[in-house]
């Protein structure tokens, strides 16, 4: 895009939310502080390096776009590649599964520290933070479709292990970034038909749970978080760490926060509402941002309705309390192209909220002025957030408007020849 229609669109911009006392300098400066954990498992369909077989736990990813990264250097270079087209300084989101296994394959249970100083050079290496998350489905170990909860002793002891690691690698990365890092943790546990007893799995849960948390963290960079989900492929009918269990967990533990992921819940169902009520009675939430569709909750995020409310919600109630991060994975589409579009929809819907009149809007509420606050909400949404967006582009260095698309294509375009050729195929195949 051209330079000085930016600025110029800008400067007019800017003058417009003067006159409703929005300063957008000051809007651009903290949203460019503001971080989003970018997902890895984009990048490869949620696969990791273990090789461990079919993916499992009531996910599944559908497409076979080509180029899909094959090892850690190829889904660090489609990292790499995806924050170069992303405004702000962000953070990237792990699964155990992503660990640097090039001296050994471990047990899930067996997993540490070492298999993340190589992500740590590269997180201060490229200006990036990290989040981690415990990787509870895809083993053998969890082919009952159960593991913190499940029955079996060996099962779960095995589980309870790999999740104080988790607990272990997390708080070593954030002391390592010196940078919080967020330790979430979701299991895929439940019945796809009508279980006779729904209370046993919860009480074997809550005493691992218990077990797993016992040791405080002794880094102040270093959180954990609790998931719920209402279902999974397989696990329809009872899933144990429902919303309403994760809710009572968390609020028994001082220092475990609820994790809430947009698609995890009825299809009609909006969390945004569920921020403030949990904020109520917590310091913080993680929020994982997807976007369901019909029964699949896991659609690259895009800025609809649904994603502006949350934002608006995270902007209202504080953006030091709510850890954002995207949870998604398309394996039909350009995989670097969903990441960059869900992580510039998040971003353009964080500087919508931030530069909506609020102040109007909490005055003429304080006021009974209903109408008013309801006619200020309607305008706003014609406000010139492009410009400022286009604007924040420019000055972060990344394209604007339409430009990225293409840069994006080119790049996937380049990798697939590299990682689908004919010759990978057979090398591949043969084990060369």
């Amino acid at each position: 895009m051209n330079t000085e229609n930016i600025n110029k669109a800008y400067e007019l911009a800017k003058e417009q939310f003067a006159s409703m006392g929005i300063d957008t300098e000051a809007v651009i400066s903290s949203l460019e502080k503001i971080p989003i954990s970018l997902h890895c498992w984009q990048t490869d369909d949620v696969a990791g390096f273990e090789n461990a077989g079919d993916l499992g736990g009531g996910l599944q990813v559908t497409g076979n776009y080509p180029g899909k990264a094959r090892n850690i250097d190829e889904v660090r270079a489609d990292l790499e590649k995806s924050l170069s087209l992303i405004p702000g300084s962000h953070k990237v989101n792990l699964h155990a599964i992503y660990g640097d296994f090039s001296k050994g394959q471990p047990e899930r249970c067996d997993i540490d520290t070492c298999h993340f100083d190589s992500w740590i050079d590269w997180a201060k290496e490229n200006g990036v933070g990290l989040d981690y998350n415990g990787t509870f489905f895809s083993h053998p170990m969890a082919d009952t479709n159960f593991t913190l909860s499940s029955k079996d002793k060996t099962i779960r002891d095995y589980w309870i292990e790999h999740a104080k690691k988790s607990r272990k690698i997390t708080e070593y990365i954030g002391e390592k970034l010196g940078r919080t890092c967020v330790n979430n943790l979701w299991i895929p546990d439940g019945y796809k038909d009508i279980p006779a007893d729904k209370y046993a799995h919860r009480a074997i849960l809550k005493e691992a749970l218990d077990e797993i948390f016992k040791d405080k963290y002794t880094s102040k960079y270093a959180i954990d978080a609790f998931e719920s989900k209402l279902f999974g492929v397989g696990v329809e009918s009872y899933t144990v760490t429902s919303n309403e269990f994760v809710l009572a967990y968390c609020m028994s533990q001082p220092d475990v926060i609820v994790t809430f992921d947009a698609g995890h819940f009825h299809p009609t169902e909006e969390i945004e509402d569920k921020l403030s009520s949990v904020l109520t009675f917590k310091d913080h939430i993680l929020l994982h941002i997807s976007r369901g569709v019909r029964w699949d909750s896991d659609h690259v995020v895009i800025l609809n309705d649904q994603l502006k409310g949350i934002m608006e919600q995270v902007v209202r109630l504080g953006t030091d309390k709510i850890f954002i991060a995207l949870d998604y994975f398309d394996g039909s589409i350009n995989r670097c192209g969903a990441i960059v579009t869900g992580m510039r929809a998040g971003i353009k819907a964080l500087m919508i909220a931030m530069l909506e009149p609020l102040s109007l809007m909490k005055k003429a509420e304080d006021d009974a002025q209903y109408f008013e606050r309801l006619a200020i909400m309607e305008e706003a949404k014609f406000l010139p957030f492009d410009a400022v967006w286009n604007y924040y582009c420019m000055k972060q260095d990344v394209p604007c408007g339409f430009d990225w698309i293409k840069e994006c294509s080119d790049y996937q375009t380049k990798v697939a020849k590299e990682r689908d050729n004919i010759f990978n195929i057979i090398k591949n195949y043969i084990g060369l």
